[in-house]
This record gives C-alpha cells, structure tokens and sequence, in this order.
C-alpha cells in the first residue's frame, strides 16, 4: 500500500486493529519472519520496568555514540514527534526512511490486523535490519512477555523496577507484575535486576528460564560521592563518573545501562563514559529550567514515578508558590499520584487529554479533587495551563509540570524548549 506522508501512514495504523492495545505474540510473530531477520553480530539489550527504562536506554545510546559503536534504538512513546520512537545513533530517522519500513511491514502482514505499536516495532526491527548497527536496544512498551519486542531473543535484558502500572493488563499485585515483565528472560542469557526489592516472581522465572541474574545489592551497585559515581562490579570499580543530569534513582537507571553494555561485550572505558554522561540530554525526567521562576519537567506518570518526584522537590525547597501542571491517562491512578504529590504543590492547573485513553480535564480535577486538593484550575489544554502558571509566578516561585507524556512534550514545546526543527539537528536521549 501507497500513502503520501507519515501522518497518513500514523493515521490508518490507529485504525487498523479495534483495540489500542492488544497484547500477545501470535499476531505479529508471523509477519516478522517474513522480514529481513536483524543481522547476526548484532547484541540485542532488551530494556523493561515500570519506570526509568528511558534513562537506562538513553545512558546506553549516548556512551554508544560517544564510543564510536553504531547503535539502533527503539523505544516509545514519544514527546513530539514519532521519528523520535527509532533511532540511530542518536538520531531520529526521518520520514521517508519510517514510509518505506512501513511498507514493507504492510506487505508482510498479509492482512494480519497489527496493533499501533505492533507495527511500530516491525518497523523498527526493519530499518535495523537495513542499517546493520553493532548494538541494538529495545525498550518494552507495555509489561514484558506479551510485549511486540519481545518477539526477539536479547542478548542482555534489563529489569529497572517493578511497580504498580498497567494492572489491568498485567496483574494487581508486584508479584504477577514482575512475572510478566520477567517474560524478556532467555535461556543462558545475563538480566540486570536494577530493582533494589523485587518480588520472587523474578527470580523463578529467572531459574526456570536458566537465566543467571545480575543483581543490584548482590552482583553490581553503585557507590555515590559528593562530585562522582562509581559502578562497583566484580574485580573492579568502574569510574569516576559526573552525574550530569542524572538525579537520585536516575543514577541507578545509567548503571544498569552501563552494566547491560558490558554484558553484551561493549566495554568504552570510563573517560568516553564521562564524556557521555556529561553531555547527556534526559528531556522530561526531572528535567530543572533555571531562571527566576523555575520549572521542573518529569514523566511521573504512575505512583511509583510520582514518589520519585515528591522525594526530589521534598529535598529542594522553593521560597515561593509552586504550581502543577498536570493531566494523565484515564487508566492511571490518577487519584494516588496526587495524593503523593498534594504536600509539594499550592495550586494546580489541569490539562484534558484527548485520544481513547486520555482522561479530560473534569474528570483529572475530580480525582485530584477527591484527594484532598483545594486550589485546582480547570485548562483547555497543556498551552492554557503552561501560560497561566507563568503569569501567576513571580520571582522565587515554582512551576512543575508532570505526568503524561501528552502533557511533558507539549509542554515543552509551549515554553520553547522542543521543536521538530531541534529533534532533526540534535542526537535525542529521550527518558521515560
């Protein structure tokens, strides 16, 4: 099939399979054994949790490009644009690239009605084939098992936490949550277990599989100084290391990266590691804009996400009024992360979302409502709420915007930090 522009092509894949998400490996499976397999030299390091695989995937695409290792990344969502979902080495790839991956996935599927994010992945896996890069990283979407990326063998997987998300897909309690997750597990092949406590969900399917964990606390961790950081593994330390933007369990998220890199035999010394680092960009995780009013940027989009970003304003006192900016998925907890989040913040703006999954802002501001929050502002949109904070702020104050992703990105675009013109010219490490 033949469409003019990626919009078209973005626009018939949302319309292609009846439900958003649909997860499972019987549809897809298929199809990808009719496309190029990825070349063989290639290690695959497969990134899953319920927060901070984007951290963990951005540190590992950055110390890549800055080794000289050509890399290919895959992660989702995206803040702006949909390029930003399949990287190399760093970079979007532009839309005629994506069109024609597109249809090649098309003529594949031989009317398999694939899922938005089914076909996203295929796309992915087909430009990898093509561009043969020495690293492949793969982030899950959704869980773990059941999950597109997962119709690939990683060399190295990577857990960085469990928590409560996505219940109604993947189980109410940590233990079936981390079982699932746990489905990126393979025979003979290292997992990086960033999760201080994991449920025992994680070990079994671990031993069941013959996978051998390398676990924070047990077979890795990291050491903290004042300027610098340390990845302690066996035989030696590794560092020093800036922390750069990399704030709290952000650190944790950049040392199983690096410790995933060295599984899968990509060892850059410590000076190309700092330098990395040091250049780092994390758009939207806990991302601080200086100035006279101050905005803080974080994709706390679920509980465990929001006790991150309570623990970091808690320690960074502001001397005036700060105010949320703030909107979320309908099937999140909506209600938890305010509940969290209500000590920090004086006033909240709340921005609808649109989509199948996007809760409006009357619905967000009951929820936060019920939490026990008085002073709440009902926006048309992310733009109103951007601009009422920064004319209600005056010198001293603090304006935090949190949640979706449909809130972060056009947030950042609202106050001019994004724009498709700067993800076309700048390498992208884009956190989630």
């Amino acid at each position: 099939m033949k469409l003019p522009d990626l919009d078209s092509w973005l626009r018939w894949q949302e319309s292609l399979h009846p439900r958003e998400i649909e997860l499972g490996l019987e549809r897809i499976r298929p199809v990808y054994r009719r496309l190029p397999p990825l070349p063989p030299g290639s290690p695959v390091i497969t990134v899953a949790g319920t927060n901070g695989k984007g951290s963990c995937v951005a540190v590992i695409e950055a110390v890549a490009v800055a080794a000289g290792i050509s890399v290919g990344t895959f992660t989702s969502p995206h803040l702006f644009a949909y390029n930003e979902r399949v990287r190399i080495d760093g970079r979007p790839v532009d839309d005629s690239t994506l069109i024609q991956a597109f249809e090649s996935v098309d003529d594949a599927r031989r009317g398999v009605p694939l899922t938005y994010f089914e076909f996203g992945t295929l796309a992915a896996l087909r430009i990898f084939a093509d561009t043969a890069p020495e690293l492949i990283v793969l982030e899950v979407g959704l869980g773990g098992r059941l999950d597109a990326v997962n119709i690939i063998d990683a060399d190295v997987a990577v857990l960085t936490s469990i928590g409560l998300d996505h219940q109604a897909w993947l189980g109410f309690d940590r233990e079936s949550i981390g079982a699932e997750k746990a489905g990126i597990f393979r025979t003979g092949r290292p997992v990086v277990l960033a999760d201080p406590t994991p449920p025992r969900s994680v070990f079994r399917v671990a031993e069941e599989r013959g996978a051998p964990i390398r676990a924070l606390g047990h077979d890795w961790s990291v050491r903290e100084e004042v300027d610098d950081w340390w990845l302690e593994e066996p035989g030696a330390p590794f560092g020093p290391l800036p922390y750069g933007p990399l704030r709290r369990a952000l650190v944790v998220n950049a040392a199983s990266g690096l410790r995933a890199m060295r599984l899968a035999g990509m060892r850059p010394g410590p000076q190309v590691v700092a330098r990395a680092i040091a250049d780092l960009s994390l758009p939207g995780r806990l991302q601080k804009i200086g100035g006279p009013v101050e905005w803080i940027l974080d994709l706390a989009h679920n509980v465990q996400g929001a006790e991150l970003l309570s623990e970091t304003l808690a320690g960074e006192a502001c001397a005036g009024t700060t105010r949320a900016v703030f909107g979320m998925l309908a099937d999140k907890d909506i209600g938890g992360v305010a509940a969290i989040m209500k000590p920090h913040v004086d006033e909240w703006l709340i921005a609808g979302l649109g989509g199948s999954r996007g809760a409006s802002a009357e619905e967000t501001a009951a929820q936060v409502a019920a939490a026990g929050v008085d002073v709440i502002q009902v926006c048309a949109g992310v733009s109103e709420a951007c601009g009422l904070a920064a004319s209600r702020s005056m010198p001293g104050d603090r304006i935090v915007v949190f949640g979706s992703f449909h809130v972060v990105g056009p947030a950042m675009e609202s106050i001019g930090l994004y724009s498709p013109a700067m993800a076309a010219q700048e390498p992208a490490q884009h956190a989630r």
